[in-house]
């Protein structure tokens, strides 16, 4: 097994931030019509020394073992982060101790890469309320101004 595939095998036994967050600030939603996988994350901020940051981030994926893993290791990257700082990350970045991906799961971190670049392009009023709502359950009867972005 290779060190990748054991990385990635750890961070799915105990995944991070995994699922709703009812009191979100912003909610981004990204879908990738190559392969069917879809994400969604949450983010919750707070007031620290004068600036706004990330206090909370989650998600949700309708995905592969590896878009799990990178959004689980991206929701840990992000605490502390201003939403400018939040939004230089590149896909790259967001892969954590995961480093970089093999070409063929390159999608994976595009993919949270456009979840959390979705949440951070919508104020706080458009924040879509799902409290309950799955992911599938949310595609199925879009609440609010709710964007799905495809990825190119």
């Amino acid at each position: 097994m290779s060190d990748f595939e054991e990385k990635v095998r750890e961070a799915l036994s105990s995944p991070k931030n995994q699922g709703e967050l009812a009191d979100a600030d912003a909610v981004g939603t990204v879908g990738s019509p190559d392969c069917g996988d879809m994400l969604r994350m949450w983010l919750k901020f707070t007031e620290k020394d004068g600036k706004k940051v990330i206090d909370r981030a989650s998600f949700q994926s309708f995905g592969c073992q590896t878009a799990i893993a990178v959004a689980s290791m991206a929701t840990e990257l992000l605490k502390g982060k201003t939403a400018e700082e939040a939004r230089e990350l590149s896909a790259n970045e967001l892969t954590g101790d995961l480093g970089p991906l093999p070409p063929m799961k390159i999608h994976c971190g595009q993919l949270v890469e456009g979840a959390l670049k979705n949440a951070l392009d919508q104020t706080p009023a458009e924040a879509p309320k799902l409290v309950g709502a799955t992911i599938s359950e949310a595609m199925k009867q879009p609440a609010g101004k709710i964007r799905i972005v495809p990825l190119e």
